[in-house]
């Protein structure tokens, strides 16, 4: 085996490699289309399966905008609920000591009257 064998097949186990994460990413795709019914769905599988580079190209071709769509809100999504996750657990993490001298600033200003304060003061403590 010489040198550009070798190139050879490695070209070609890339392409293969290559190939399957596209059919994999458009199956993945169709059974997340929320805009298409069953029928549908089992019809798309059914020309990948049989016919895999024509049923992929006509897919993509066909398809590939909302695909792309997909994939950037369902990106969107996940953002936007770590983002949140991040929120919450900034937020709580708050001590009580923090908790009480925020309630006492809104004391002073007449924001809270005093039994709220001691409310809010109570539950900061019942954390602790």
């Amino acid at each position: 085996m010489t040198f550009w064998d070798y190139l050879l097949w490695l070209f070609w186990v890339y392409i293969t490699i290559a190939c399957i994460w596209i059919f994999i990413t458009v199956i993945v795709d169709v059974f997340r289309d929320h805009t298409l019914n069953g029928w549908m769905k089992a019809l798309w599988v059914l020309f990948l399966v049989f016919v895999p580079f024509l049923g992929t190209f006509i897919y993509l071709i066909a398809r590939g905008r909302q695909m792309s769509e997909r994939r950037m809100d369902e990106y969107r999504q996940a953002r936007f609920q770590n983002d949140e996750y991040i929120r919450d657990v900034a937020g709580s993490s708050s001590s009580p000591a923090a908790e009480i001298e925020k309630a006492k600033q809104l004391l002073d200003s007449g924001a809270l009257s005093p039994a709220e304060f001691e409310a809010l003061k109570a539950k900061a403590l019942a954390k602790a």
